[in-house]
């Protein structure tokens, strides 16, 4: 009997070995295999971990922030009907329904305290901002304030364990990296994309007055607007704002606010509740190669011309104020050299009102240095077509 019971246990012991060996090199012939009931064998995969995931997979990123991505609910008290009021025309037509607007988009939640990032014309003029986190709790919004001139808003929201994004490094983002685009499109509910950084420092497109997107390729749709546009470290990178699309869906050209503007806007909001930048009060054109040949403007070796011709001055405007002129050109603000009306506005955006600042125009053959004290930029309404 001992002998039968030392047979047993080494064959126990071998067949242990050979399904160790198996498994381990070989796991796929372990599949199991069912039989249906009309006798067709199906082989099914085993269980993976969550964690171990093929190779190329973004869901790691899309793990990391999504849950701090949430969507924005907007609403408008409803709208007066003139006609309601009018006893005939109730006679006539009986009681016409008000209209309540309503709109959908998406933000980014930047603080354990409630802040989150989102664009301007997703909350402008709305009465009732509605914020719905992923894991599906609901809260009304605060506007803490906003830049239309970025088309940027901040709001705050009043919620304990709120998950909270990672602020990236936009001066490490290449063209080429893989980027993931997360919102609300359509309002089917939270969605990921991926892309590419297609260009970096997009100006002049005319979709704000300041201008330095990301361009992408990752799928942004009509209530994205808001969203997080992430690296493959799930840190972000910037705020989903608009498309160049001719049917209004994605077109693979997406722009986003680098998140090293955003940042800087979200700071001015919390400190004053509104962005304070320069303003001179002048209407710049930009130069181009006949221009700078017939005022005689120096090369300097580049291809385009330095420069910013102003066309028009404002009257008693800081501009007119320092003696500047229609014709002159601006060639630096503040020792910084300007290209073009974009590096203009920029740079004099960054003035402190207030604090005089040197401008060096070009005049009559000869380079001119005065002094100039900026107001505040007004605040216009952004219309967005």
């Amino acid at each position: 009997m001992k002998r039968y019971w030392l047979l047993f246990s080494q064959w126990v012991t071998v067949l242990l070995a050979v399904w160790f060996v198996v498994a381990t090199l070989q796991p796929e012939w372990l599949r199991s295999a069912k039989r249906s009931a009309d006798g067709m064998t199906l082989i099914q995969a085993p269980p993976s971990s969550p964690l171990n995931r093929p190779a190329g997979s973004l869901s790691a990123p899309a793990r990391l922030a999504a849950p701090a991505v949430v969507s924005i609910n907007t609403s408008k008290a409803k709208s007066k009907n003139p006609q309601n009021q009018d006893p005939w025309f109730k006679f006539f037509y009986g009681e016409q329904e008000e209209q309540n607007p309503s709109g959908l988009g998406s933000g980014v939640i930047v603080s354990p305290e409630g802040h989150i990032l989102t664009n301007n014309h997703v909350i402008e003029d709305a009465d009732d901002i509605e914020v719905v986190l992923a894991d599906g709790r609901r809260t009304v919004a605060k506007v803490i304030g906003t830049d239309p001139d970025t088309d940027l808003a901040l709001l705050k929201i009043k919620l304990d364990k709120l998950p909270v994004i990672v602020l990236g490094q936009t001066q490490d983002l290449q063209v080429g990296d893989v980027v993931l685009a997360i919102g609300n499109p359509f309002g089917v509910g939270q969605t990921v994309t991926s892309g590419i950084v297609s260009a970096l420092g997009r100006s002049q497109l005319g979709i704000n007055t300041f201008e330095n997107f990301i361009q992408t390729d990752a799928a942004i749709n009509p209530g994205n607007s808001g969203g997080a546009l992430v690296d493959v470290n799930g840190n972000l990178m910037g705020i989903n704002t608009a498309i160049y699309s001719r049917s209004g869906g994605s077109m693979g050209i997406g722009f986003a606010i680098p998140i090293s503007t955003a940042k800087q806007v979200m700071q001015d909001l919390l400190k004053n509740g509104k962005v304070i930048r320069g303003w001179i009060g002048v209407e710049p054109q930009d130069m181009s190669p006949e221009l700078a040949e017939s005022f005689q403007l120096p090369s300097a070796g580049q291809a385009l011309p330095l420069g910013v011709v102003i066309t028009g001055v404002l009257q008693n405007g800081p501009a007119a104020n320092a003696g500047i002129r229609p014709g002159d050109v601006i060639v630096k603000v503040a020792g910084k050299s300007v290209r073009n009306v974009a590096e203009l506005l920029t740079q004099v955006a960054s003035l402190q009102p207030g604090v005089s600042a040197e401008v060096n125009i070009w005049r009559r053959q000869g380079e001119v240095k005065l002094q100039l004290t900026p107001a505040e930029r007004p605040v216009a309404k952004k219309v967005r077509r």
